[in-house]
């Protein structure tokens, strides 16, 4: 997802590179936050005229690309390229890359090994470069290319035997909690955050992309029953927190922040975006909060404290995953799409609208989402709140292949040429 630029960091944002100590770090975060309240786009842009019109591209599990690992470098390119002529196709002007699926890469990363979804075995050579030529045929076709990355999940199994010998996950065992039935890297270890931010920036330093984009996991999603194990880092770097929360919080916190920072200083104008779950927190939870009942709020599960991301300007877009229906009980689209237009209005923030796209037509969900004009209404619904500056869709399989006629429906009702993205000053 895609969106400002950023300006007038101060000395101390710019000194924070990959550790800072927990008082600079607060002090940077409170100096990007008194310079953006008095100036609008002081730590990132401020967009002007356009609409953002994306669509998420997932490699994990070979989601939609490719459409299998071991395919000859030259389909997988073509396939690659029908995506982004898709694209154009439907009128978008963006597309949100998966780059990094699972602790790999897809470029020649000195970081990480290739991803295992290109050839079927994970360190193998495609022998092509994904993300650079994605960048290079995205701008070609006028499209902006956000390069997706996950930050801390390994793998989606808990057996480290199974990574290849020289991943960094093996070489530091300790740097990894095995939760779910997945592998992630522990945020709560310094050095953890330094070279995650080290491998995803790898990509800002090689190309031109527009934007660095996380998704929605941060500390993994509550698993009944099951603990993630992160006393001995607590121990280590939790003095002086109330509590556990408090801290993880802090440490995600600082992600974002020493990130933005970290841009900044490699390829100015280059934005920093996120794509969280739609819940920061119910209103029977926070009175800041939404009227909603979900069963998950990112600030309590996810410890990523998203409103005062935006609030605070500390990022240059929020791209809330919007994935329920106009009138759903527990969460209605009609009711958050307004919280989210009021966290973000004053900010300085773009927000643009994840919608489930996926869901259109799929006989497992509730009845509207059987009618092909449902994505549609929430298009019109977001058009009476001028906070709300695009919309992208999840994913690109069925922007392509479109099974219900929804996609199509949103180009015929509101996409009726084509649309440049917010201009960022």
């Amino acid at each position: 997802m895609g969106w400002l630029t950023r300006r007038g960091f101060t000395a101390a944002a710019v000194a924070l590179t990959g550790l800072t100590a927990a008082g600079d770090a607060a002090a940077v975060r409170t100096a990007v936050t008194e310079r953006r309240r008095a100036s609008p786009g002081a730590a990132g842009g401020v967009p002007r005229g356009g609409e953002l019109r994306g669509m998420w591209l997932a490699t994990v599990a070979n989601r939609d690309w490719p459409s299998r690992p071991g395919l000859p470098a030259a389909e997988q390119r073509a396939e690659l390229l029908r995506f982004l002529d898709g694209a154009v196709e439907r009128r978008l002007n963006a597309v949100i890359f998966q780059v990094r699926p699972t602790a790999d890469a897809l470029w020649p990363s000195p970081y990480e090994p290739w991803s295992q979804y290109l050839t079927g075995v994970q360190g193998g050579d495609p022998g092509w470069d994904p993300l650079g030529t994605a960048v290079t045929e995205a701008h070609h076709r006028g499209l902006e290319l956000h390069a997706w990355f996950n930050p801390y999940r390994v793998a989606n199994h808990t057996d480290p035997a199974r990574l290849i010998a020289s991943h960094p996950a093996r070489v530091h065992p300790d740097w990894v909690v095995p939760y779910g039935g997945k592998l992630y890297y522990n945020p709560g270890l310094p050095e953890v955050r330094g070279f995650v931010q080290d491998a995803m920036l790898d990509a800002v330093h090689r190309y031109p992309v527009d934007a660095v984009h996380w998704d929605d996991y941060f500390y993994p999603y509550p698993v009944t029953g099951q603990v993630f194990d992160d006393d001995a880092a607590f121990a280590a770097y939790g003095a002086g927190f109330p509590d556990r929360a408090a801290w993880r919080r802090d440490n995600i916190d600082r992600l974002v922040t020493e990130t933005a920072a970290r841009i900044r200083r490699i390829r100015p104008g280059v934005q920093l975006g996120v794509s969280p779950f739609g819940i920061w927190r119910n209103a029977s939870t926070d009175p800041l909060g939404s009227d909603t009942r979900a069963g998950v709020q990112t600030y309590d599960d996810l410890y990523a404290d998203t409103r005062s991301w935006v609030r605070n300007g500390w990022i240059d877009y929020i791209c809330p995953q919007l994935y329920w229906n106009i009138g759903f009980d527990a969460v209605d689209y009609a009711k958050l799409l307004p919280w989210w237009a009021k966290v973000a209005d004053g900010t300085g923030v773009g927000l643009y609208v994840g919608e489930a796209l996926y869901k259109a037509g799929d006989p497992a969900q509730p009845a509207p989402w059987q009618d092909p004009a449902e994505l549609s209404r929430h298009l019109t619904l977001a058009a009476r709140h001028p906070e709300v500056r695009g919309h992208v869709y999840f994913s690109g399989k069925e922007v392509l292949t479109d099974p219900s006629g929804a996609m199509a429906r949103v180009v015929a009702d509101h996409y009726g040429r084509r649309a440049r993205p917010p201009v960022v000053d």
